[in-house]
Order: C-alpha cells, then structure tokens, then sequence
C-alpha cells in the first residue's frame, strides 16, 4: 500500500525526466544545419557556414564581408509502438489485460484464453511546446515539426576577426496521440524544445593554416507531458486477490472481524486492479535562459588536410513549472477504506500515509537540469582532386544524468510515503537514480564537386543509446539509431548558394518480457514504473528530415 499512493506523482516525473534526456541523444544535431546532415554530422574540420557557431566556430573565419544565412527544416516522427503476451504471461496469476486479452470483461476468470496477436500504440501526430501559450499543440495527423533558422555574420575588411549570431534549434522533439491508444502509458503527449535565439560569436585567423573561435548560446528550454497512469505489478496483484477472494463475500455485510485484521481493505467501494488505469498526470516546466558555449579550433596545412575539434560546455538549467495530477477512483477508495478501520488508521499512523486523496491535485515543481557537454574532433581529407571524405569522432557527457532531482512548493503526501523506502527522498523532494551511459559516436560524409557548381554529399552516422538496456522504454524508442544522409549544394554565383538535404534516422528494439525496470518487469520491487509489466515490447522509430538553405553575400 505504501507505494499505492507514490506511483501517479513520482511516475509521471521519473518519465519527464527521462523524456528529456533520451531526446537531447535522438534530437541531437538533426535539427541544426543542413549541410551537416548529409555529412552524418562530421564537419568539424569543414564547418558549414554561420552555422559554425554551433559545429566549430573557428570555421567563421571561412567567412568574408557581411553574410546572412536562413533555411527550414521539417521533421516527421514514424514512431511505432508493439505489444504481446509472451507464453506464460501472467502478473501475480491474472492474464486478463485488456491491452491484449479478447475475451469478455464479463468473463469470470482471471485467465486470458484468447489473446490478441498483437497491439499497436504508434505516434499519431507531432506535438510542439508553445512558450506563449504554455501549452503543448498538436499538429494534427500527417502535419511535420518544422524548425526555421537564420544567422548573420560580419568579417571587416582586412580584418583577421568575424564576428557572428545565429538562432537555430539544437533539439526539437514532440508526438502525440488520441484517447485510447495502447501507448498512451508511455506518454500521450511529449514535447521537448531547447531553442538558441541568440549566440554572439567571435573567431580570429591566427595565421594562414590555423584559427580558433568562441561562442556563446543563449537557449530556452522546455520539457511537457501528458501521460495515462498504470501499474500491473504483483503487489497490485495481492490487492485484487484480497478484493476478490476474501472481501467479496463480506461486501454487503459489515464484519468488524474482518475490518480489524484486513485493515479496512474490504470498506473500498472499488477493488485495486493491475491492469486499470490509475489516472493521468501532465508536467510542464522550462527556463527561459540557459546560457552555453562553444570552443573550437581549425586546422588546414594543406588545400587537401583539414582538422578540427570542439567543446560544447554544459548547460546548468532550474526548470520551473506545474504538475496536474487526475487520480481515479479505485487508489482513492484503497485509502478511505484504509482510514475507516481502527487497525488502517493506527497503520496509516505509523506509516504516515495521506488521511485522503483528492481527485485532482495541482502545484509547482522545480528540477535541476543540465544539458552535456559534447566533445568532438575530426578530419577532412581530398581522396581525389573532386572527392572529399570527413570523418568525426565525438563524445556526449550522458553519465551526467546518473541522479536527477525534483523539488516541490508543498509537502507531496505521496514523498511523506516514499521517503519511508528511500534515503533520496523528503517531504518536499525526490532524487531518481538513473545511471545512464556516456557513449563515444562517429560520423563520415562524403562530398563530390559534380562540377564548379555543384556539390553531391552523403553521410552516415550510428548513434550508440546512452539509455542503459536494463531502463529501454516506449517513449524514447531509440536504442542504437542510425542516421543517413543525402544533398547537394548549387552555387548560382559567388555570393549565393543554396542546399538542399534529405536525412533519414531508423532505430528498431527489441524489449523482451521482464527486461526493463521503465517498462515491462512485474516484480514488487519495480516500485515507479512498469505499464507493459510481463509483455514482449517493440518499437520501430523512423524520422525523416527536409531541408533548405539559402546563403547570401551582401
């Protein structure tokens, strides 16, 4: 009973967090230049453009007379979500889900006897943050993320220093779905924005071979959520059996006997069930200023060699915002049953558990945050007088995610039963451990001068997950992706050009039954979250990005 109460809050934030972090890995670079995706990201020795501020910003200095940059990027999340009932599917001895299970609800047994093949929860439509409305949009079915950049760049004439700004979107993720939908447990709605909208910039020429560069990013931040609540673990199990097996026939005749030794569980007008819905929880928070910077350095001895490196720092954030929690009816009736015993109330004592739980409950949270930094370095080298190949290694600073905290406005009833079972939380806190990985990555691209105007590229890029396999889940079905790459770029003259770039990233997983403490296990000790608890899951996660861009010299 004690983790009756804590699921729906502590839920709900353990999946924003996690949102937030397995999106910063899938959203990272796709949404930044155009140029860049086609070569698989490595550019660091051959910068693309203003948009050097973020890759490299000593490749400014490419840079001469007063240059502007703006380009559109459309992004459609693919995302599909699958479940079944393996052999021997049961938690606590039900099989009766009705995410899988066919037969009737009127049917006594607690024993599915005709499963479903198989249940789809995919995507429905994009979803967006927006900041004036403080509220998630959803697009609509069929409608991409689109993401329109720019950026200006100044280098005076003579002058070895280009001084330069740019807004661009280094991470832009969001999908929703209808009522009803099989992964609506995993999120119904999810939108996460880090947006740059200023990045003051400066590099310097040190000589003709080398030259270093600085930036500063000035971002917002957003995290939402909205998300239905379930919890089918054996400890939930045990409830039900209780409900049904002892309770039942004492339902419509007080036995103080049984209210003694049961503790009142019998007074609930409605039993607990693994495999109802316990209510919906929805989150916002965000942070209007969350500053980061950028180091770079170039190096080109030769027309044909170039190297490059960069270090994006961290971004320390305070994400501030509300939390709206629906409870529904069965937890409620647990605890006012609970409370109407003598033995439930010296229990509820004890333990300290809630005296009631409303149907709604509302306030402010808060959450420290930090974006990873990023290190990367690579080369690039003329292969054939018409044929360049760049190649990147880099690595992303994910292990800074090994604990995330959250702090409320009030005393969270539900933290006052937590902190009975674990050192990490308080009345008004709660620290989740989530040990994630900090994976090394790489990139290669190619670009072939078709002729003096035009330019052909491809790239691939493999992304190692970060998420450790033990915590895979639905909502960031993006275990070991892998982005390609395809372009070309036109020159019209010496002062213009534009790209254009299509870009493809694919992940597929495979989460079997009883694998995953954020998905699927159905022991009692996975206390905060399990949806699909004893189901085989798998998803398949496509992401197709367009882009246009259009530089000018002035």
């Amino acid at each position: 009973m004690k983790n009756i109460r804590l699921r729906p809050l502590v839920s709900a934030i353990l999946l924003t967090g996690c949102t937030t972090q397995a999106f910063a890995h899938l959203g990272l670079n796709l949404s930044v230049d155009v140029r860049s995706l086609t070569m698989g990201n490595a550019v660091t020795a051959d910068p693309p453009g203003i948009s050097a501020i973020h890759f490299n910003p000593a490749g400014l200095t490419k840079l001469k007379g007063l240059q502007t940059d703006v380009q559109g990027l459309i992004a459609n999340f693919d995302v599909q979500r699958e479940f079944s009932a393996p052999a021997g599917y049961n938690v606590f001895g039900y099989s009766d889900d009705p995410l899988i299970c066919n037969d009737s609800p009127n049917n006594p047994s607690s024993l599915c006897t005709d499963y479903k093949d198989s249940v789809h929860g995919d995507v429905e439509y994009a979803s967006l943050y927006i900041p004036i409305l403080k509220k998630v949009v959803d697009l609509g079915a069929g409608w991409p993320v689109m993401a329109p950049t720019g950026g200006i760049s100044y280098n005076p004439p003579g002058s070895k220093l280009t001084y330069a700004t740019a807004a661009y979107a280094p991470m832009v993720a969001g999908f929703g779905s209808e009522d009803g939908n099989a992964g609506n447990f995993m999120g119904q709605q999810v939108a996460i924005e880090r947006i740059t909208y200023l990045s003051p910039s400066i590099a310097y020429e040190v000589s003709d071979e080398l030259s270093i560069g600085a930036s500063v990013g000035m971002s917002y931040n957003a995290i939402a959520l909205k998300t239905d609540l379930r919890f089918p673990n054996e400890m939930i199990g045990v409830l039900r059996m209780v409900d049904e097996s002892v309770c039942a026939p004492f339902r419509n005749d007080s036995n103080e006997i049984i209210n003694l030794l049961l503790f009142g569980l019998c007074n609930a007008d409605e039993g607990m069930n693994p495999f109802g819905k316990f209510g919906q929880m929805q989150v916002q928070m965000e942070q209007s200023l969350s500053p980061s910077y950028n180091l770079g350095l170039m190096w080109e001895p030769t027309d044909d060699f170039g190297f490059g490196m960069v270090y994006q720092s961290s971004a320390k954030m305070r994400m501030k915002g509300k939390y709206f929690i629906d409870n529904a009816n069965a937890p409620r009736e647990l605890i006012k049953g609970l409370n109407q015993s003598a033995t439930g109330q010296i229990l509820s004592a004890i333990l300290g558990f809630p005296g009631y739980i409303p149907p709604t409950e509302s306030g402010l949270i808060a959450m420290d945050l930090e974006y990873p930094a990023h290190f990367q370095t690579g080369i690039k080298y003329k292969i054939l007088p018409d044929l360049q190949v760049n190649f990147d290694i880099g690595w992303t600073d994910f292990k800074a995610w090994e604990k995330f905290k959250f702090e409320f406005d009030r005393q969270i009833s539900a933290l006052k039963i937590a902190k009975l079972l674990s050192n990490d939380v308080t009345d008004t806190s709660l620290a989740l451990p989530l040990g994630f990985k900090s994976p090394w990555s790489w990139g290669i691209g190619f670009e072939y001068s078709a002729t003096d105007r035009l330019k052909l590229r491809a790239g691939y890029e493999p992304r190692a997950s970060a998420i450790p396999d033990d915590k895979r889940n639905t909502m960031v079905p993006i275990n070991n992706a892998q982005l390609f790459g395809l372009g070309l770029g036109y020159r019209f003259d010496e002062d213009t050009d534009i790209d254009l770039s299509v870009g493809f990233l694919r992940s597929r997983d495979n989460i079997p039954a009883n694998t995953s403490s954020m998905s699927n296990q159905t022991g009692v000790n996975n206390l905060l979250l399990n949806p699909y608890a004893g189901l085989d899951v798998k998803t398949n996660t496509k992401v197709t990005i367009l882009g246009l861009n259009y530089r000018t010299r002035w």
